[in-house]
């Protein structure tokens, strides 16, 4: 992972893990090593999750002001 900006309300790009192929990730809270919130697209949208940061590609969509 590069330096991103990470903060909740923001959509990140998370890669690819198992058979789960890239999607983006709505962020609810920020961790030391993960975040958590729900997915927006691909097979887990809808459903909750707490990947770790290692995981996020890029930022797609900062949180709004």
């Amino acid at each position: 992972m590069t330096d991103l900006t990470i903060t909740p309300g923001c959509v990140v790009l998370l890669a690819s893990f198992d058979d789960i192929p890239e999607h983006s990730f709505l962020v609810d809270e920020v961790f030391e090593d993960c975040i958590t919130g729900i997915a927006q697209t691909g097979p887990l949208a809808g459903e909750y999750g707490e990947p770790d940061l290692a995981l996020v590609i890029r930022v797609l969509q900062h949180a709004p002001s």
